[in-house]
């Protein structure tokens, strides 16, 4: 399979209108940012399978492999970026560190802007950056780098939203490393526990439950169990793995322990929930 390299911190391609996608799959060694200027058809993302409409917009990490299938003529407008650009940029470093972490935290779920008001003010900003890509000069060059990074905290504060917790300025910089902590080892129940967690963050085992709602809304437990199930989610509605697998893959012991936890969520099998 391909691999894609990036030479620049990031670099804008916008295609032209086609017929059929010229790749097939690849992957990426960087961040890209896939904007759906217009058509239809699907994007297969590791294996899952979503489609796709103008105003789309689509998140790809580094090792992710992918693919286009159009249905309709498309036109793809691509922002590709790697860690280096979080460095080099005059925002703040604490801001940008943040954004990094939200796009390496990054879970598989479709288009990444959500709502009507989002989709249009991304679409206005998406057209601004075409426009001063293509008439590069020196005002536009700095034009283009603060449209970049507009369309980029948009995606942030989708994905936080999605993450269903109010994460903002107020909230303790070690809660906000806690939630981080928690994604990346959903699949690994034993790093989950209260004990573990004191221990990582230098919070007494009785209070880091309390500590974490007072900084997020929400319970410590209630954000593992919720982010867990969205991802479980994910896996039923854009994959083919079986439920054994799922569960493999989640630490759980078996697929009938999958079943009784997502039942006792969502208040249905994880067959029911497929298969409607």
């Amino acid at each position: 399979m391909k691999k894609d390299f990036l030479q620049e911190p990031f670099e804008l391609v916008l295609k032209e209108l086609a017929e059929v996608c010229p790749r097939g799959d690849h992957s990426v060694s960087f961040f890209e940012l896939v904007y759906i200027v217009s058509g239809t058809g699907e994007q297969e993302i590791n294996g899952n399978t979503f489609s796709y409409a103008e105003g789309d917009l689509f998140l790809l990490v580094p090792e992710d492999f992918h693919r286009f299938i159009f249905k309709t003529q498309t036109q793809l407008f691509f922002i590709r970026f790697n860690k280096l650009f979080f460095q080099l940029h005059t925002m703040t470093s604490v801001f940008m560190k943040q954004l990094e972490k939200v796009f390496s935290n990054h879970t598989l779920q479709g288009s990444v802007i959500k709502g009507e008001e989002n989709i249009l003010m991304v679409k206005k900003v998406m057209e601004s950056l075409i426009i001063a890509m293509q008439n590069r000069n020196f005002y536009n060059n700095e034009l283009v780098r603060l449209l970049v990074q507009a369309v980029l905290t948009a995606v942030a504060q989708n994905l936080v939203k999605e993450d269903m917790l109010e994460i903002n300025e107020s909230t303790d910089h070690k809660a906000a490393d806690i939630l981080q902590y928690v994604q990346g080892n959903i699949y690994d129940p034993k790093k989950l526990t209260g004990e573990n967690i004191s221990k990582m963050f230098g919070i007494s085992k009785t209070y880091v439950g309390r500590y974490f709602k007072n900084n997020t809304g929400m319970t410590l437990n209630e954000y593992t169990v919720q982010y867990k199930m969205k991802l479980i989610e994910n896996r039923l509605q854009y994959s083919d793995m079986r439920i054994s697998e799922i569960a493999d893959e989640f630490g759980f012991t078996d697929k009938s322990h999958l079943n009784r936890f997502f039942k006792k969520v969502k208040g249905i099998s994880p067959s029911v929930f497929r298969n409607e």
